[in-house]
């Protein structure tokens, strides 16, 4: 079980996605038309074999728009996680008694997305894919826009205001994992991180941590891009640790 996608929501997608393309070396793989059920548009990019996709509203009322409107911005909106059993994710949340907002059973990919209130600080989708190595959502030809430093996902930090419970509560739906003295929860190779809301936008993702090659450089390049604040890559109200 592992965190494979990240997912920031942005008043315009393609601003920010040229933001973070001229920093990071992407390349966009895919434009998903199947998002357009929930009102948005999309980019995927690939980082190794894992993805960032950002998401913004084309239609009236829709979940994204009222997040943005509620965060006061651009920030992160959802985490993506693939399990190994399906059946076994689905058994904790019905006895957990968290409402699902979407869901997919298909023989390449099910998915079911989680009600964010009663989960706290994002979308949390739980995902299978098979074969396991595939990523029904980045389209079919993704592994030819594979660029640029960053090698995978490192974790995500999400800010609440009260982060323990908050942890609590996600540590009930992954089901057989640990945490750590850091309030971390402890997935195979990712983690997700609790901390305190201190910057006045509420309960959210504050922050993305990557894995990458050559930090040091692309560090000097968010600089002179103008993407350093207070000492850190911030780009669509997310910052971004490099690991």
């Amino acid at each position: 079980m592992d965190i494979r996608q990240i997912v920031m929501v942005s008043g315009l997608r393609d601003p920010v996605v040229d933001d973070l393309c001229a920093l990071f070396d992407f390349e966009v793989a895919f434009n998903d038309p199947g998002v357009s059920h929930f009102g948005l548009e999309n980019a995927v990019i690939p980082l190794g074999t894992d993805f960032l996709e950002v998401v913004s509203p084309v239609e009236e009322n829709t979940t994204a728009g009222r997040y943005l409107t509620k965060r006061g911005g651009d920030g992160g909106y959802m985490i993506i996680i693939q399990v190994d059993k399906f059946e076994d994710s689905q058994k904790l949340v019905i006895e957990h008694n968290i409402k699902t907002v979407w869901e997919t059973d298909l023989p390449e990919a099910k998915a079911m997305h989680l009600h964010p209130k009663q989960m706290g600080g994002a979308i949390l989708s739980l995902d299978w894919m098979n074969p396991k190595e595939s990523w029904k959502w980045a389209g079919p030809n993704w592994e030819k826009n594979i660029s640029g430093p960053l090698k995978g996902i490192d974790g995500v930090e999400i800010q609440s205001d009260n982060p323990e419970l908050m942890q609590e509560t996600w540590l009930r739906i992954l089901g057989n994992v640990k945490s750590d003295q850091d309030n971390r929860i402890l997935l195979d190779n990712t983690w997700i991180k609790f901390t305190e809301a201190t910057d006045g936008r509420g309960p959210g993702i504050s922050a993305f941590s990557l894995k990458a090659e050559n930090s040091d450089k692309i560090i000097e390049r968010a600089e002179s891009l103008g993407f350093l604040l207070n000492g850190i890559i911030t780009i669509g109200g997310v910052k971004f640790y490099l690991k």
